[in-house]
């Protein structure tokens, strides 16, 4: 069965190709693979032109028929979306081969006997597109799990926690300031090929049950990766996002130029490879820009996503008590900001994630927000007795540090329409979803419209 999903996979991904090449010419984009989504058409250009199917990244490397591809699709971004993992379980009955219990399950003592029992063992990963991350409490903690109200039933140890997330892509990488949404593969002073490299090992260890690759294979992977450009190139309404002097698409982005720190609003520049020869001097807001021209489009479609556009990098706002930005101390910020954008904290231009190792916590994993599927844990502070509630401990759980709860990197925000939902945990089904709760946890006050623009802006991402 492994080997007959395996070619059904991969006779897809050589199809796509083939039709991809003829849609970029016909766009005036590079060759690139090219897939149809609810939003216009995703495209991705690779270093070479071709997607190497004996490329390590495809290869079966473990002992449980996953590949690098199992969690990384193209279709969807690089990364899984609940309706593509709902797809393959009704294909195979719940056995392709992301439908393990090491970390595919809610639990990893699941009953996998049946189809029904296997949909109930799965159903975060079928409803959210989550993996379970299995983590210890770090050695000299400040803290300890002293209760977990637990949907799942799991009866883990309270020295351990489970955490439910959602797969990064494996594209644009090349504007990486930090690896994993906790920063767990990223170690200081250390270059972010280097640390991609560490994830492979890893994700094939851990993901894939296998014994370490060999380093060339472990650096064939990552060169594929750094490869992988993605981007929106079409939208339904407004057609092709390259056009009319738009900058949308694969081409573009591949030019695009980073070192991390760069346009960082604080000006740092940390002791990386990788990082800006100087610092930040002078923090540009606006991060994106893709979309100017069509400010005078005489297409609807287009005005709203050159306005969404310009809403992200202009609207002003108070940005408050964000641990990490400026909401505990040792912060590099003391007070609100009272003049704040989007690109405050989405400061790489045209990618949108932060320039420089920088985890936030803005409360997408408060207690207030959790849902019935997800666990709740509650952790005591050893030195203060401070107690909190949280769906998902965060970097905390890497650095043992009390003031790390709930922090995690901003990704990347390229080819977003191709990857719901969205945030660590899925929590967000729809972009609709996720400018909501930035409206709310920053008191934009966005109009109806203006948030319509915004999410027309994210989808030609």
């Amino acid at each position: 069965m492994r080997w007959v999903l395996g070619a059904a996979l991969v006779s897809t991904l050589v199809g796509a190709v083939g039709t991809s090449r003829r849609a970029g010419a016909h766009d005036g984009q590079p060759a690139a693979l090219m897939f149809s989504n609810a939003a216009g058409v995703l495209g991705t250009a690779t270093a070479d032109g071709r997607v190497d199917m004996s490329n390590a990244f495809f290869a079966d490397l473990g002992t449980n028929g996953r590949t690098c591809f199992t969690c990384h699709r193209p279709a969807q971004a690089w990364t899984i979306t609940p309706a593509e993992v709902r797809d393959r379980f009704d294909r195979t009955g719940g056995l392709d081969p992301i439908f393990r219990a090491n970390d595919g399950s809610n639990c990893a003592a699941a009953d996998l006997s049946t189809v029904e029992s296997r949909r109930r063992s799965f159903s975060a990963l079928l409803n959210r597109g989550v993996i379970r991350v299995e983590l210890d409490v770090p050695m000299g903690a400040e803290f300890e799990i002293v209760d977990v109200d637990d949907p799942y039933r799991c009866g883990a140890p309270l020295t351990s926690a489970s955490m439910y997330r959602r797969p990064l892509p494996t594209a644009n990488l090349s504007f990486l300031s930090g690896v994993m949404w906790d920063g767990r593969a990223s170690k200081a002073g250390r270059a972010i090929e280097d640390d991609l490299i560490a994830q492979a090992l890893d994700a094939t260890e851990g993901h894939a049950q296998g014994v370490p690759p060999l380093p060339a294979q472990l650096r064939e992977i990552v060169r594929f990766e750094l490869g992988l450009v993605t981007a929106q190139m079409r939208d339904h309404g407004a057609g092709n996002l390259g056009a009319a002097g738009a900058r949308g698409g694969t081409a573009p982005l591949s030019r695009q130029s980073f070192c991390i720190g760069i346009n960082d609003p604080l000006g740092m520049r940390p002791p990386v490879p990788g990082a800006c020869l100087a610092p930040t001097t002078t923090f540009d807001p606006v991060v994106f820009t893709l979309f100017g021209a069509w400010q005078d489009s005489h297409s609807p479609e287009r005005q709203a996503i050159a306005r969404g556009e310009a809403l992200f990098n202009t609207r002003r706002f108070v940005i408050d008590n964000v641990p990490g930005l400026n909401g505990a101390v040792g912060d590099p910020v003391f007070g609100p900001i009272q003049s704040g954008t989007c690109t405050i904290c989405h400061d790489t231009p045209n990618a949108g994630n932060h320039s420089v190792a920088m985890p936030l916590n803005i409360g997408i994993a408060a207690a207030s927000r959790r849902g019935s599927d997800m666990p709740l844990y509650t952790l005591r502070n050893l030195w203060t007795g401070e107690v909190v509630q949280t769906m998902d401990p965060g970097r905390a759980m890497v650095t043992g540090r009390w003031r790390d709860i709930g922090k995690f990197k901003g990704p990347i925000l390229r080819a977003l329409a191709a990857r719901p939902p969205y945030f660590h945990d899925g929590s967000a089904a729809t972009l609709e979803d996720v400018v909501a709760f930035y409206d709310t946890r920053f008191n934009l006050r966005l109009t109806e419209s203006e948030k319509a623009d915004l999410v027309a802006f994210l989808r030609a991402l």
